[in-house]
């Protein structure tokens, strides 16, 4: 049985990505639109439009053309925003490109999304230049400049004549991040205008904001999160965006300080130091009306902790709530409103829930034993159906069909259940993947490259508990070659040179052989039971 939102739908532009977002700018030209959180330089609505011609401008007369992906690889700058509607605005498609990735997780998305360009900044250019030789691409920009390299000025000269590109939003592709999905390597989410549009479109009505909203957005633009929720969310409620490149709690204290940000999205570890770390009571945060959490789990202790203290013993102030999304779906699915945009009759969101279904979403909860809709007030896997829902995974059709089905419904591989009042809780996970700091750590991926090392004869990875901040960690179990003594130091000590930080395996246990099914599959369950 499909369950609707609680909300009434709203009308989806039939628009391009900038034509949306930027929209609001358009009445207040003058205003701040971004804001470099640490070094204060700003770029208005009116500028951010005329950078945008630029940069599509300049990438026509590059050769680009509709379709064209170029690759980003690059941390939160307020330059991100240009150069991501620049690509969008030209007809291309951007591939946000993790900044903790290694040259070879950089090469294999360089080379399965096509990237014709790769825009990078000085700091990464060593891992981009090792990259673009496994997987080559035409050109290599380097926005803060390097010799031999066009940069951020050649983006935004002004010889090049505008474009104009017929872009059909339903269809034509606009990002192009990459996913786990809900097992296996990473794959290539193709989301549309559209979907972009639609699921800033869909959120906008659980938020009360006004014209003057701040948004403070440390986390990574590079996730879907960061690029919908706090990048082109923010753009489109006409505030400005606070960009802070990383997460270092005394910078992102004192910017929501001195910039009075009123509206903070983050993830779990970030509300762990606003609940607990010392440092959080030297500074005047009473600025902040909204605190929402997302990409992994919230605790609800842990919500109401940073809640409490931040209040200061006040019955009203900060919100701290949670949301729920995957990049498959643009991401959101699910978020807890604003408490003055509640549903008829709701009078408070549960801590542990990520609240409603947003506007124009269906969902379904489905029995993962029988495959039928769960019974009333029982759990179930979340299923997803509307206009946020990703076009597919890009050349995969198996993996498209295991996770999107013929009638539109989004498989999540997440465990739910809904209350009386619409109100979801996610409760388990039937995937696999691991979630760490809200990044998607795939086990297979790290079993791939456990596997080469010639002492490992094979291997199996997990994600175990941290006691105190609930976070998952990689733990793995491997098999030794014969005639191996490698350590788990060894191990741990292999895997960092070959994958991104949040990756790395955190445990080891050497075990005689990895429990498998008759078909092969590895039997995740037991090796949970014995870590």
């Amino acid at each position: 049985m499909a369950l609707s939102s609680p909300y009434p739908d709203v009308e989806i532009p039939n628009v391009s990505v900038p034509e949306f977002v930027l929209a609001a700018g358009r009445e207040k030209p003058d205003a701040p639109a971004l804001i470099d959180g640490l070094k204060g330089d700003v770029i208005t609505h009116g500028q951010l439009a005329q950078y945008v011609d630029r940069v599509a401008a300049n990438l026509h007369a590059r050769g680009l053309r509709k379709g064209d992906v170029v690759a980003v690889f690059c941390p939160n700058t307020p330059w991100f925003p240009v150069v991501f509607h620049g690509i969008a605005a030209a007809g291309c498609v951007m591939s946000p490109i993790n900044s903790l990735y290694t040259p070879d997780e950089i090469a294999f998305q360089l080379k399965d999304s096509g990237a014709k360009i790769l825009i990078t900044i000085g700091l990464f250019l060593d891992r981009a230049t090792a990259a673009a030789e496994k997987s080559p691409v035409d050109e290599i920009v380097v926005l803060d400049g390097a010799e031999g390299h066009a940069n951020l000025f050649d983006l935004l000269g002004a010889d090049a004549p505008s474009v104009q590109v017929d872009i059909d939003p339903a269809n034509d592709l606009v990002t192009l991040p990459y996913s786990s999905g809900t097992t296996g390597l990473p794959k290539g989410v193709m989301l549309t205008h559209r979907n972009l549009v639609a699921n800033v479109a869909q959120c906008l009505p659980l938020l009360k904001t006004g014209a003057d909203e701040r948004i403070i957005a440390v986390l990574p633009f590079f996730h879907i999160y960061g690029l919908t929720v706090l990048m082109n969310q923010g753009l489109a409620l006409g505030g400005a965006v606070v960009t802070l490149p990383r997460f270092d709690l005394e910078d992102f204290l004192r910017t929501i300080q001195d910039q009075k940000i009123t509206r903070a999205f983050v993830a779990p570890p970030i509300l762990l130091a606003l609940a607990k770390h010392p440092a959080v009571d030297q500074y005047d945060l009473s600025s902040l009306t909204s605190i929402t959490s997302g990409a992994a789990p919230l605790d609800e202790q842990l919500a109401l902790a940073a809640q409490n203290r931040l209040r200061k013993g006040a019955d009203d102030g900060v919100t701290v709530a949670q949301g729920y999304g995957m990049t498959e779906l643009s991401p959101v699915s699910h978020t807890s409103p604003d408490p003055s945009a509640l549903p008829p009759g709701v009078t408070e969101v549960p801590k542990g829930s990520v609240g409603f279904a947003i506007p124009n979403t269906e969902c379904r909860l489905i029995d993962p034993g029988t495959g039928e809709d769960a019974a009333e007030g029982e759990r179930g896997e979340l299923w997803v159906r509307g206009p946020q829902v990703m076009k597919g995974y890009l050349n995969n059709p198996d993996a498209t069909a295991g996770t999107l089905d013929s009638d539109g419904w989004l498989h999540t591989g997440d465990v739910a259940i809904v209350d009386a009042n619409g109100c979801y809780t996610v409760v388990d996970r039937v995937k696999e993947l691991i979630k760490y700091k809200g990044y998607q750590v795939a086990p297979a991926e790290l079993e791939a490259v456990l596997i080469n090392h010639p002492e490992i004869a094979d291997a199996a990875v997990i994600g175990v508990p941290e006691k105190e901040s609930g976070e998952e960690l990689p733990k793995a179990f491997v098999v030794r070659a014969p005639g191996s003594e490698i350590t788990e130091d060894a191990v741990m000590a292999y895997m960092a040179e070959k994958v991104a930080p949040h990756k790395k395996i955190r445990f080891v246990e050497f075990i005689e052989q990895v429990p498998k099914s008759a078909a092969g599959k590895i039997l995740r369950k037991d090796l949970k039971a014995r870590a």
